[in-house]
């Protein structure tokens, strides 16, 4: 059987990650911003596809910024937010599917995940 340190590195940021989507407001938040790709969109406009509007819009961005998962920025008059750590998304769902198996008596193969 494969064990694993939980004092890992990679356990602690994915947890870290993970603990800053904890809600659906700000998955759907982030995946917005996902969908409207590095362009970002306005305040506004993430409001109205995210359904999330206000301080509460605010407060989210805020979490999943100090996560390092949306970056903001002024633009004349407009504030655009705009999802920036596909590469660290991406590791995250990795890190899921790593080991995928690892202490099963079957095979990886017989659980296709890629």
């Amino acid at each position: 059987m494969k064990i694993t340190d939980p004092s890992t590195p990679d356990i602690v940021a994915a947890a870290s990650t993970f603990a800053a989507l904890g809600s659906e407001q700000r998955l759907s938040v982030l995946r917005a911003l996902v969908r409207a790709g590095p362009e970002g969109l306005s305040i506004g406009e993430l409001g109205a596809r995210s359904g999330v509007t206000g301080s509460t819009l605010t407060h989210h961005m805020r979490i999943l910024a100090q996560a390092g998962l949306v970056a903001q920025e002024k633009r004349g008059r407009s504030i655009i937010c705009a999802a920036v750590a596909y590469d660290e998304l991406r590791a995250l769902s990795d890190f899921l599917l790593r080991e995928c198996c690892a202490d099963s008596a079957h095979p990886h193969e017989e659980h296709d995940h890629g």
